[in-house]
C-alpha cells in the first residue's frame, strides 16, 4: 500500500490556490486577489485570498489552510468516534465566487485532506471535496457543461464514480428546512481512502484542477448578458439561501469554527450582499419560477 504523504498534499494545495487565483483574475480582467496570511495559536495557519469589486466578480475568496492539534473537536469525534485521543492535521483549499451579474452562477469548490495519528496505531486518513454550482438564472447549456466536466474527470477512476458523487452532492447541498437543493449540484465526496493513498490523491487533484475547466467558460458566456434591478434583487434574495446552508448545515463551517480556525477566513464564503423577503413566491411562468420548478430538483443533467 502506498505511503501517506502529507507534504505532497500540501505542496499540491498551495499550487492549486495559485493557479485558481490566476485563472479567476484573468477572467475578471481588472480585480486582483489580496492575500492575508494568518497563524493559528493552537497550530497551523493559512493564506486567505480575497477578490472584490471587479469587472465580473463582486466578491470571492480562495483559501488555503493547514491546521493541526493534539485532540479533535466534538463535531469530528461525533462523526468519527475512532478519532478520539488522536492528534490531527487538516489541510485544504476552499473557494466561493460571487459574481456581479445574476446570469453568472455562484460557484463553490473544496478539496481537503485529513489525517489523525496515535502512537503505536495506523493513521486514519481520508480525502474529501468537490464542486457545486448555484445559478440564479440557469441556462441548460451551462449546467450540462458543468456536469460534463465533472463526469469526464471522474471517468478514469471508475464508471460509477460520477453517478455516486453527483448523487452525494445533490443530497449534501440540500436545504432541508426549505425542501430544495442549493443549486444544480456537481460532485461531493468525503472519507475517501478505500482506493489507497496514490489513487485517492490523484482523484482529489483531478477535482481541484477541474474547477476552472468547469467554471471559466460560464463566466465568458454570461458576463455581458444584460440585467436590471429585478434580476439583481432576485440574485440577492437567492444568495440568502447560500447563507442559510453554510450556517445551518455545512460540516466544514462547523469543523473550522470548532477547531479554532480563523473566523474571517471561514466566513469568507458569505456573499457581500444578500436579502430575505417574507413568503416570496415567483411569478407564474417566469424565469424565477423555472429555477424552482426545474433546476432546484436533482436531474440527470447530461440526459436533458
Amino acid at each position: 500500500m502506498s505511503k501517506v504523504n502529507l507534504e505532497s498534499v500540501k505542496a499540491f494545495l498551495l499550487t492549486l490556490q495559485d493557479s485558481i487565483c490566476a485563472g479567476l483574475e484573468q477572467a475578471d480582467g481588472t480585480a486582483k486577489f489580496v492575500e492575508d496570511a494568518w497563524q493559528r495559536e493552537e497550530g497551523g495557519g493559512g493564506r486567505t485570498r480575497v477578490i472584490r469589486d471587479g469587472a465580473v466578480i463582486e466578491q470571492g475568496g480562495v483559501n488555503y489552510s493547514h491546521v493541526f492539534g493534539e485532540s479533535m473537536p466534538a463535531s469530528a469525534t461525533a462523526h468519527r468516534p475512532e478519532l478520539a485521543g488522536r492528534s490531527f492535521h487538516a489541510c485544504g483549499v476552499s473557494l466561493v465566487i460571487h459574481p456581479k451579474n445574476p446570469h453568472i452562477p455562484t460557484s463553490h469548490a473544496n478539496v481537503r485532506f485529513f489525517i489523525a495519528e496515535k502512537e503505536g496505531e495506523e493513521p486514519i486518513w481520508w480525502f474529501g471535496g468537490g464542486f457545486d454550482l448555484t445559478p440564479f438564472y440557469p441556462v441548460l447549456e451551462d449546467v450540462k457543461h458543468w456536469h460534463q466536466t465533472a463526469q469526464d474527470l471522474c471517468k478514469p477512476f471508475g464508471e460509477q464514480v460520477y453517478d455516486d458523487y453527483k448523487k452525494w452532492c445533490d443530497e449534501y447541498f440540500y436545504l432541508k428546512h426549505r425542501g430544495e437543493t442549493r443549486g444544480v449540484g456537481g460532485l461531493f465526496f468525503d472519507d475517501l481512502n478505500e482506493w489507497g493513498f496514490d489513487k485517492s490523491f490523484a482523484f482529489m487533484q483531478a477535482v481541484g484542477n477541474g474547477y476552472l475547466d468547469a467554471y471559466l467558460p460560464l463566466i465568458e458566456r454570461r458576463k455581458d448578458t444584460p440585467f436590471g434591478e429585478h434580476e439583481r434583487q432576485f440574485q440577492l434574495y437567492r444568495r440568502g439561501r447560500y447563507v442559510e446552508f453554510n450556517l445551518v448545515w455545512d460540516r466544514g463551517t462547523l469543523f473550522g469554527l470548532q477547531t479554532g480556525g480563523r473566523t474571517e477566513s471561514i466566513l469568507m464564503s458569505m456573499p457581500p450582499l444578500a436579502r430575505w423577503e417574507y413568503n416570496f413566491s415567483p411569478a407564474s411562468n417566469s424565469a424565477e419560477a423555472k429555477l424552482y420548478e426545474f433546476y432546484l430538483k436533482p436531474q440527470d443533467w447530461l440526459a436533458c
